[in-house]
């Protein structure tokens, strides 16, 4: 693992200030229950949240159940979701993960990520969003966002997304780690933004160790608003 330019401390005030800005971070994809989790994680690859959402408030109040998924069928799926990226493919993998948790699973949705990584169209990521959500169990799912901050701020550099996990995973403090990838999706998302990260409104701005920092006052640890999903 390369050597930090952090100390201990300095990585624990970082996330103290996170959980003052969100005590209760949420993921911002919309779901009913564990089954539409899946499939609205599986859906949202290559794909933004709100697109996602967008598509399947509708999906999700005919088919809220691998049962009923797969009752609905391919060619249904994909009207619903024809407006997100690569739709053919991903509602091929959600009949098909229906299936599987139908036949191998009781229609239950699977605690431990070796069985959920066996579903059609889910991956680590995925998995590791599931594992969080539905199970309360604490991960580290490494989007784009948590991937650009963790070698952005040298927090955690990786050259593959399990890079970046693994790294996370050994330096974030244990109390801190169950809500730690959500806070670090929405600082990416909306303050450490890809295009221009805005400086001025960074919470760790004193502490960040990163080359494209612009200031070094943090802005006040003040709880933001509630998030609006």
């Amino acid at each position: 693992m390369p050597r930090s330019p952090y100390t201990k401390g300095e990585i624990k005030e970082m996330f103290r200030r996170f959980s003052i800005q969100r005590p209760e971070p949420k993921g911002e994809l919309e779901h009913v229950n564990p089954f539409t989790l899946v499939v609205a994680v599986a859906l949202s690859a290559q794909a933004t949240d709100a697109g996602v959402n967008k598509a399947t408030r509708a999906l999700f109040k005919v088919a809220d159940t691998p049962e009923k998924m797969v009752a609905l069928g391919e060619e249904k799926v994909r009207e619903y979701i024809k407006t997100i990226g690569l739709y053919r493919n991903k509602a091929k993998n959600v009949i098909a993960l229906s299936k599987m948790l139908i036949e191998e699973f009781d229609s239950i949705v699977p605690e431990s990520r070796d069985d959920l990584i066996k579903l059609p169209g889910v991956g680590r990521k995925t998995a590791n969003v599931v594992q969080s959500m539905a199970f309360g169990i604490p991960t580290m799912a490494v989007d784009t966002h948590v991937f650009r901050i963790g070698n952005r701020l040298r927090l955690a550099p990786g050259k593959t997304p399990d890079d970046v996990e693994d790294i996370l995973m050994k330096r974030i403090p244990e109390e801190y780690l169950y809500h730690a990838h959500h806070w670090l999706i929405l600082h990416g998302r909306y303050c450490c933004k890809a295009r221009k990260p805005e400086c001025e409104k960074c919470v760790i701005a004193d502490i960040c160790k990163s080359k494209e920092k612009t200031c070094d006052i943090p802005a006040p640890a003040v709880e933001l608003p509630p998030q609006i999903i």
